[in-house]
């Protein structure tokens, strides 16, 4: 099982400092000093890992700030992707649908790793970290989903589930090289399971073009053979399940139940990191699935809006929560990362750091 004395954590991604936003902003328009946006990333990592330490997270994250997405451990360092526009289906506030229309980074070419994913990332973090701390890497699903698009890929790829397959391997070799490295955690992030979470969601893909039919067991087979050669001990492995999380809006709606029973089984994941923030997430029954080996990260905390949740609220969902999964085998989170991309999510800095804190502290008082 997970490491049980860690009992806080963020997801992964933060906000990004305005500096940093600057700095990232002006390399990206041509304008910017690479040796400046690297020194201006260390400071902002060194930042964040002090406040996360002091506020009492148990397992920490860079916030991610070496990437303009959580997807940019593999599109940053993997020849092969350009960006292009791709179709996407509605996300949803609130108040109603969006359609941002995004540019995506796109396979283009033969994906073939240019560099390491994250040997930065971790070895910054072994140097400066306190605490044990995590690795975050996109799941191959997510990666295919992205970047497949017909007429753009389909010369190198002709199915998105080719395209998964390539970025396993690839994504395999980073998690390799980090267990080597000594990281203590390395999760895995595979918001792409909501396709499979929420019916209306493939409906909606399928009529914005966007392929959708790669089997639920061969999306959780890719993650396994990410998974596959670390050793039986140690890393800690992590998969985080949401339905989408972009600039505060959401793709998909529904419980795990389509999904607990072949997710929840894959042998070398010790925790799962799962949303269960609002109704839309379905209610706690499904955790009954869950092995007896596994740990289960509670993501009821939003990251989608300021509003800060109550100590006694969260108690009483963790105490729902543990009559499926005992107590002993439960943790606590925000529901997802808080900058999927630089922009990030509606809410301040302030905000944030008031909801991690918020978490640190609940889990003391429910766990120590």
């Amino acid at each position: 099982m997970g490491n049980a004395a860690w009992r806080s954590e963020t997801v992964g991604s933060l906000l990004r400092p305005h500096d940093l936003v600057a700095s990232r902003t002006a390399l990206m328009l041509g304008k910017g000093d690479p040796v400046e946006l690297r020194n201006t990333e260390d400071l902002a990592i060194l930042a964040a890992i002090h406040r996360q330490e002091e506020i009492g997270l148990d397992l920490l994250t860079d916030g991610e700030f070496r990437r303009f997405s959580f997807l940019g451990a593999v599109t940053d360092s993997v020849d092969g992707f350009t960006l292009g526009r791709k179709s996407n289906p509605d996300w949803f506030t609130p108040e109603g649908k969006v359609n941002p229309g995004q540019t995506a980074m796109l396979a283009s070419g033969k994906l073939a790793a240019a560099r390491r994913m994250a040997a930065r990332e971790a070895g910054f973090l072994r140097e400066h970290a306190r605490k044990p701390y995590k690795i975050t890497l996109p799941s191959p699903l997510v990666v295919a989903q992205s970047a497949w698009k017909a007429g753009v890929s389909d010369k190198h790829y002709p199915r998105m589930a080719d395209l998964m397959w390539a970025a396993a391997d690839l994504v395999r070799a980073e998690v390799d090289a980090l267990a080597a490295d000594g990281a203590p955690c390395i999760q895995i992030d595979n918001p792409g399971l909501a396709y499979y979470i929420d019916p209306a969601l493939r409906d909606r893909a399928r009529a914005a073009g966007i392929e959708v039919d790669i089997p639920l067991e061969d999306a959780v087979a890719a993650d396994n053979r990410v998974l596959a050669g670390l050793p039986a001990d140690k890393p800690v492995a992590s998969l985080h399940v949401c339905r989408g999380n972009w600039s505060s809006s959401w793709l998909a709606s529904g419980g795990y139940e389509p999904v607990a029973e072949q997710v929840f089984s894959m042998p070398r994941v010790n925790r799962f990191l799962l949303e269960f923030d609002t109704p839309r997430s379905g209610g706690f029954k499904p955790l009954g699935l869950m092995p007896k080996d596994k740990q289960v990260v509670l993501g009821l905390v939003s990251s989608k809006h300021g509003r800060l949740e109550t100590k006694e609220a969260l108690v009483k969902r963790i105490d729902e929560a543990a009559s499926f999964v005992p107590l002993e085998r439960l943790a606590l989170s925000p529901q997802c990362g808080f900058a999927t991309s630089v922009p990030g999510n509606l809410l301040s800095e302030d905000e944030q750091w008031a909801k991690l804190e918020l978490v640190a502290t609940v889990a003391r008082f429910v766990w120590e």
